[in-house]
């Protein structure tokens, strides 16, 4: 059952009555309303009304339970039941609460008459358009259990790639942050006593290195807000920058090009071109089709516009291989294997080879990112603390010195 608030006129006294009710639709709390003898004026579920910032954060659908979605609904389907019951039936299994939303709104959907991937395409933000077309594509088919276990899959494949290539970049940033953690530290609370110490002494001079740090410290200590002020504002320009088309081109190029990430970032978008492909493939979605949605899902403009350009030719009769062939922005091999694939009429199981070739490149290349950045970050660690140890120690070896003199 799912909470609705509503806004509705008492047909007796005429006076507008705000409340909330129950009920497994909109459609059924509009009824529930009626028999109250009120009209209703609008209602709105509780759980997608978003009254604050955090529940505008907090409703959002994970991929896991996406993928859950589509494995209890094909699972249902597959043993035979309705497509409305089989619906209902993963309603009443679901943990996540704006899922469950979300899966109501599709049941009144396909309950007044519409299809599936019709219903779920009222939904971009939780199903993209790869769900989507597969849906469609198993709903003309007759297949939707198969095509409902093909999107888990894909989206399976999919969602275990993003979480090994988030788990590479969390040991740098988490060893970054370490590192701004302990300067910032050192900065504001060890050097300032140095610099106490050397005031009492007459004719005391801090080395250059020091005094620069000082400087910092004298900043953020007594300018603190405006270091706050000015880190927040160029996060937010940064982030806002990136999401232009020139902030895009750029960050995507990035990813493909800096070491040593631009080769595993490369890897990824070859695995998710073939999986994803492969998937459409099989559920009989035209080969334009399939590169229109697949340069979609990449998430890198650059390769986006390498399929598009590939679309184009294929359009003027060419074979996809022979398109992609010498393109920058794909890897030598993907162009020659699809060519088998075409010559021996099994594009669909090279796409897979492709897919699980790069997604063991992909696992591989973590292993080895992982060799490399380990001891890079601990050179930095021991260059920071030999700046930072130096600051602090040789204005103290110096008093020591001036002192031995005196005496």
């Amino acid at each position: 059952m799912l909470t609705f608030r509503y806004i509705a006129r008492d047909s007796k006294t005429g006076e507008k009555v705000k409340a909330e009710v129950q009920a497994d639709s909109k459609e059924a709390a509009a009824k529930l309303i009626k028999q109250e003898g009120l009209a209703p004026i609008d209602i709105v579920l509780k759980d997608a009304a978003g009254d604050n910032i955090f529940s505008k954060l907090t409703n959002r659908v994970k991929a896991k339970d996406r993928i859950l979605f589509a494995r209890q609904l094909a699972t249902l389907i597959n043993a035979g039941l309705p497509l409305v019951q089989s619906l209902r039936s993963v309603l009443d299994q679901t943990q996540s609460k704006p899922l469950k939303v979300i899966i109501s709104q599709v049941i009144s959907d396909v309950e007044a008459g519409s299809t599936l991937s019709d219903a779920l395409g009222r939904h971009p933000k939780v199903f993209d358009q790869i769900f989507i077309n597969l849906i469609a594509a198993g709903e003309t088919s007759g297949t939707l259990d198969a095509a409902l276990t093909r999107i888990a899959l894909q989206q399976e494949k999919d969602a275990e790639i993003v979480s090994k290539v988030r788990g590479a970049m969390a040991y740098p940033a988490i060893v970054l942050l370490v590192m701004v953690g302990v300067v910032g530290f050192m900065v504001v609370s060890v050097l300032p006593q140095v610099e106490v110490i050397y005031k009492d002494m007459p004719g005391a001079s801090l080395p250059i290195s020091t005094k620069l740090l000082l400087a910092l410290s004298h900043m953020i200590i007594n300018y603190w807000w405006a270091v706050i002020i000015i880190v927040v504002v160029l996060i937010f320009l940064t982030t806002r920058w990136a999401r232009t088309g020139p902030g895009k081109l750029y960050i995507d190029k990035l990813k493909m090009k800096t070491w040593p990430f631009g080769e595993l970032f490369m890897k990824v978008y070859m695995a998710r071109f073939a999986r994803t492909g492969a998937t459409l493939v099989a559920s009989g979605v035209p080969l334009l089709q399939v590169l229109d949605i697949v340069s979609k899902s990449i998430s890198n403009v650059h390769v986006e516009a390498s399929i598009k350009k590939a679309m184009d030719k294929v359009k003027g009769g060419k074979a996809l291989s022979d398109s992609l062939e010498g393109d920058p922005n794909f890897l030598e091999l993907v162009p020659k294997m699809l060519r088998i694939g075409e010559q021996s009429g099994s594009m669909e199981d090279m796409m897979n080879k492709i897919a699980e070739y790069y997604e063991k490149e992909v696992d591989n290349q973590i292993k080895t990112i992982s060799t490399i950045i380990e001891p890079l970050m601990m050179i930095a660690l021991g260059i920071v603390a030999f700046i930072l140890v130096g600051a602090i120690l040789l204005p103290i070896y110096g008093l020591a010195g001036q002192t031995g003199i005196g005496g």
